[in-house]
Protein backbone atom coordinates (compact mmCIF):
# COMPACT_ATOMS: atom_id res chain seq x y z
CA UNK A 1 0.00 0.00 0.00
CA UNK A 2 2.72 2.24 0.32
CA UNK A 3 4.29 1.68 -2.65
CA UNK A 4 1.07 2.39 -4.67
CA UNK A 5 0.22 5.46 -2.77
CA UNK A 6 4.16 6.44 -3.24
CA UNK A 7 3.37 5.88 -6.96
CA UNK A 8 0.03 7.77 -7.38
CA UNK A 9 2.24 10.73 -5.14
CA UNK A 10 4.76 10.40 -7.29
CA UNK A 11 2.20 10.82 -10.59
CA UNK A 12 0.73 13.58 -8.81
CA UNK A 13 4.29 15.27 -8.40
CA UNK A 14 5.00 15.10 -12.63
CA UNK A 15 1.91 16.41 -13.22
CA UNK A 16 2.34 18.97 -11.45
CA UNK A 17 6.22 20.03 -13.28
CA UNK A 18 4.13 20.65 -16.39
CA UNK A 19 0.73 22.45 -14.74
CA UNK A 20 2.20 26.08 -13.77
CA UNK A 21 4.73 27.46 -16.54
CA UNK A 22 6.91 29.84 -15.76
CA UNK A 23 8.43 32.66 -17.76
CA UNK A 24 9.95 31.26 -20.94
CA UNK A 25 13.29 33.90 -20.33
CA UNK A 26 14.02 32.37 -16.70
CA UNK A 27 12.96 28.80 -17.76
CA UNK A 28 15.43 29.21 -20.58
CA UNK A 29 18.34 30.74 -18.18
CA UNK A 30 17.70 27.78 -15.32
CA UNK A 31 17.72 25.15 -18.36
CA UNK A 32 21.27 26.16 -19.58
CA UNK A 33 22.70 26.57 -15.96
CA UNK A 34 21.35 22.89 -15.26
CA UNK A 35 22.92 21.37 -18.56
CA UNK A 36 26.02 22.44 -17.31
CA UNK A 37 25.86 21.31 -13.96
CA UNK A 38 24.14 17.99 -14.78
CA UNK A 39 25.00 17.19 -18.15
CA UNK A 40 28.48 18.96 -18.95
CA UNK A 41 30.25 17.81 -15.95
CA UNK A 42 29.55 14.25 -16.51
CA UNK A 43 31.55 14.66 -20.15
CA UNK A 44 34.58 13.26 -18.43
CA UNK A 45 33.14 10.67 -16.58
CA UNK A 46 31.07 9.10 -19.67
CA UNK A 47 34.16 9.76 -22.22
CA UNK A 48 36.41 7.57 -19.36
CA UNK A 49 34.25 5.27 -18.71
CA UNK A 50 32.92 4.15 -22.38
CA UNK A 51 36.37 4.59 -23.61
CA UNK A 52 37.61 1.50 -21.17
CA UNK A 53 34.21 -0.64 -21.53
CA UNK A 54 34.62 -0.56 -25.25
CA UNK A 55 37.86 -1.82 -24.82
CA UNK A 56 37.46 -4.46 -22.77
CA UNK A 57 34.21 -5.51 -24.71
CA UNK A 58 36.39 -5.89 -27.77
CA UNK A 59 39.04 -7.76 -25.88
CA UNK A 60 36.26 -10.37 -24.32
CA UNK A 61 34.89 -10.83 -28.38
CA UNK A 62 38.22 -11.28 -29.85
CA UNK A 63 39.15 -14.02 -27.01
CA UNK A 64 35.94 -15.55 -27.78
CA UNK A 65 36.80 -15.93 -31.47
CA UNK A 66 40.05 -17.38 -31.11
CA UNK A 67 40.74 -20.63 -32.57
CA UNK A 68 37.40 -20.08 -34.51
CA UNK A 69 36.16 -20.23 -37.88
CA UNK A 70 34.32 -16.78 -37.63
CA UNK A 71 36.15 -13.53 -39.61
CA UNK A 72 37.58 -11.34 -37.11
CA UNK A 73 36.08 -8.23 -38.85
CA UNK A 74 33.18 -9.77 -35.99
CA UNK A 75 35.01 -8.00 -33.28
CA UNK A 76 34.09 -4.57 -34.47
CA UNK A 77 30.29 -5.94 -35.25
CA UNK A 78 30.15 -7.27 -31.63
CA UNK A 79 31.36 -3.97 -30.05
CA UNK A 80 29.05 -2.02 -32.22
CA UNK A 81 26.45 -3.95 -31.13
CA UNK A 82 26.95 -4.53 -27.45
CA UNK A 83 27.90 -0.34 -27.08
CA UNK A 84 24.80 0.77 -29.04
CA UNK A 85 22.28 -1.69 -27.92
CA UNK A 86 23.02 -2.07 -24.22
CA UNK A 87 26.05 -0.34 -23.22
CA UNK A 88 25.74 3.30 -23.77
CA UNK A 89 22.15 3.06 -23.23
CA UNK A 90 21.65 1.45 -20.19
CA UNK A 91 24.89 1.28 -18.27
CA UNK A 92 25.75 4.47 -18.65
CA UNK A 93 22.42 5.55 -17.32
CA UNK A 94 23.00 3.14 -14.31
CA UNK A 95 25.91 4.97 -13.75
CA UNK A 96 24.50 8.59 -14.10
CA UNK A 97 21.66 7.60 -12.12
CA UNK A 98 24.11 7.11 -8.96
CA UNK A 99 26.18 10.29 -10.10
CA UNK A 100 23.38 12.93 -11.51
CA UNK A 101 20.47 11.52 -9.52
CA UNK A 102 21.98 11.34 -5.61
CA UNK A 103 23.27 15.46 -7.16
CA UNK A 104 19.59 16.11 -7.55
CA UNK A 105 17.85 14.07 -4.43
CA UNK A 106 20.57 15.91 -2.16
CA UNK A 107 20.50 19.21 -3.72
CA UNK A 108 16.84 19.52 -3.61
CA UNK A 109 16.95 17.73 0.43
CA UNK A 110 18.92 20.19 1.69
CA UNK A 111 17.07 23.02 0.54
CA UNK A 112 13.20 21.17 2.01
CA UNK A 113 15.70 20.94 5.66
CA UNK A 114 16.70 24.46 5.38
CA UNK A 115 13.47 25.94 4.14
CA UNK A 116 14.37 27.14 1.04
CA UNK A 117 11.72 25.46 -0.86
CA UNK A 118 8.90 27.15 1.84
CA UNK A 119 10.99 30.41 1.29
CA UNK A 120 9.71 29.95 -2.25
CA UNK A 121 6.18 29.16 -1.73
CA UNK A 122 5.86 31.98 0.80
CA UNK A 123 7.19 34.46 -2.20
CA UNK A 124 4.34 32.97 -4.65
CA UNK A 125 6.84 31.07 -6.56
CA UNK A 126 6.08 27.08 -7.71
CA UNK A 127 8.83 25.40 -6.48
CA UNK A 128 8.54 22.66 -8.01
CA UNK A 129 8.07 24.30 -11.98
CA UNK A 130 11.14 26.29 -10.88
CA UNK A 131 13.02 23.81 -9.34
CA UNK A 132 12.44 20.27 -10.73
CA UNK A 133 11.38 21.13 -14.51
CA UNK A 134 15.09 22.91 -15.64
CA UNK A 135 16.37 19.55 -14.09
CA UNK A 136 13.93 17.67 -16.23
CA UNK A 137 14.07 19.81 -19.01
CA UNK A 138 18.26 19.72 -18.89
CA UNK A 139 18.79 15.46 -18.62
CA UNK A 140 16.45 14.71 -21.28
CA UNK A 141 17.62 17.55 -23.89
CA UNK A 142 21.45 16.60 -23.07
CA UNK A 143 21.47 13.26 -21.99
CA UNK A 144 21.14 11.68 -25.52
CA UNK A 145 24.12 13.58 -26.44
CA UNK A 146 26.16 12.08 -23.22
CA UNK A 147 25.02 8.52 -24.86
CA UNK A 148 26.23 9.53 -28.19
CA UNK A 149 29.21 10.58 -26.86
CA UNK A 150 30.02 7.25 -25.20
CA UNK A 151 28.59 5.06 -28.20
CA UNK A 152 31.61 6.92 -30.18
CA UNK A 153 34.28 6.64 -27.43
CA UNK A 154 33.02 3.38 -27.04
CA UNK A 155 33.28 2.26 -30.91
CA UNK A 156 37.11 4.36 -30.78
CA UNK A 157 38.18 2.64 -27.21
CA UNK A 158 37.40 -0.69 -29.22
CA UNK A 159 39.45 -0.19 -32.01
CA UNK A 160 42.31 0.93 -30.03
CA UNK A 161 42.22 -2.16 -28.19
CA UNK A 162 42.10 -4.31 -31.06
CA UNK A 163 45.12 -2.52 -32.90
CA UNK A 164 47.18 -2.94 -29.79
CA UNK A 165 46.71 -6.10 -29.01
CA UNK A 166 46.58 -7.59 -32.93
CA UNK A 167 43.53 -9.48 -32.52
CA UNK A 168 42.43 -7.13 -36.09
CA UNK A 169 43.38 -4.44 -38.04
CA UNK A 170 41.51 -0.90 -38.56
CA UNK A 171 40.06 -2.05 -41.37
CA UNK A 172 38.83 -5.28 -40.40
CA UNK A 173 36.99 -3.72 -37.39
CA UNK A 174 35.42 -0.69 -39.21
CA UNK A 175 34.16 -3.42 -42.07
CA UNK A 176 32.88 -4.89 -39.04
CA UNK A 177 31.21 -1.69 -37.86
CA UNK A 178 29.73 -1.17 -41.46
CA UNK A 179 28.58 -4.94 -41.10
CA UNK A 180 24.48 -5.53 -41.24
CA UNK A 181 24.25 -2.26 -39.57
CA UNK A 182 20.23 -1.34 -39.18
CA UNK A 183 19.61 2.62 -38.33
CA UNK A 184 16.99 1.43 -36.20
CA UNK A 185 18.85 0.29 -33.68
CA UNK A 186 20.99 3.80 -32.73
CA UNK A 187 16.67 5.15 -32.90
CA UNK A 188 16.11 2.52 -30.37
CA UNK A 189 18.96 3.56 -28.31
CA UNK A 190 18.28 7.06 -28.45
CA UNK A 191 14.62 6.60 -27.30
CA UNK A 192 15.60 4.73 -24.39
CA UNK A 193 17.94 7.39 -23.32
CA UNK A 194 15.36 9.92 -23.38
CA UNK A 195 13.14 7.46 -21.10
CA UNK A 196 15.92 6.86 -18.43
CA UNK A 197 17.09 10.88 -18.54
CA UNK A 198 13.53 11.60 -17.64
CA UNK A 199 13.39 8.97 -15.10
CA UNK A 200 16.74 9.58 -13.33
CA UNK A 201 15.54 13.22 -13.32
CA UNK A 202 11.71 12.94 -12.03
CA UNK A 203 12.71 9.84 -9.43
CA UNK A 204 15.73 11.85 -7.88
CA UNK A 205 13.57 15.42 -8.04
CA UNK A 206 10.71 13.53 -6.22
CA UNK A 207 12.95 11.89 -3.62
CA UNK A 208 14.73 15.13 -2.82
CA UNK A 209 11.55 17.64 -2.91
CA UNK A 210 9.98 15.39 -0.27
CA UNK A 211 12.64 15.09 2.31
CA UNK A 212 11.33 15.24 5.90
CA UNK A 213 14.22 15.95 8.88
CA UNK A 214 17.54 17.28 8.80
CA UNK A 215 20.98 15.90 7.12
CA UNK A 216 20.37 12.56 8.02
CA UNK A 217 17.16 12.11 6.20
CA UNK A 218 19.07 13.98 3.25
CA UNK A 219 21.20 10.98 2.93
CA UNK A 220 18.19 8.32 2.94
CA UNK A 221 16.78 10.41 0.08
CA UNK A 222 20.09 10.45 -2.07
CA UNK A 223 19.96 6.40 -1.50
CA UNK A 224 16.38 5.91 -2.26
CA UNK A 225 16.46 8.07 -5.71
CA UNK A 226 19.30 6.02 -6.70
CA UNK A 227 18.16 3.12 -5.96
CA UNK A 228 14.63 4.05 -7.52
CA UNK A 229 15.38 5.23 -10.42
CA UNK A 230 18.49 2.25 -11.01
CA UNK A 231 15.13 -0.28 -10.35
CA UNK A 232 13.06 1.78 -13.08
CA UNK A 233 15.38 1.80 -15.45
CA UNK A 234 16.31 -2.04 -15.21
CA UNK A 235 12.51 -2.76 -15.55
CA UNK A 236 11.47 0.31 -18.40
CA UNK A 237 14.42 -1.23 -20.23
CA UNK A 238 13.02 -5.04 -20.47
CA UNK A 239 9.38 -3.43 -21.14
CA UNK A 240 11.17 -0.79 -23.85
CA UNK A 241 12.67 -3.57 -25.73
CA UNK A 242 10.08 -5.99 -25.46
CA UNK A 243 8.08 -3.36 -27.53
CA UNK A 244 10.83 -2.02 -29.71
CA UNK A 245 12.71 -4.89 -30.51
CA UNK A 246 10.32 -8.15 -29.28
CA UNK A 247 8.89 -10.35 -32.04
Amino acid sequence: MGLIASFGKYLLFVADVFRKPERRSVMYRLVIQEIYELGLKSVLFVMFVSLFVGAVVALQTAANLEGSWMPTYLIGYATRDAIILEFSPTIISLLLAGKIGSNIASSLGTMRVTQQIDALEVMGVNPVTYLVRPKIFALVFFNPVLISISMFVGVIGGLVAGILSHDCTATEYINGLQYDFIPFKALYALIKTVLFAFIIASVSSFYGFFTEGGALEVGKSSTKAVVYSSVVIIVSNYLLTQLLLGS
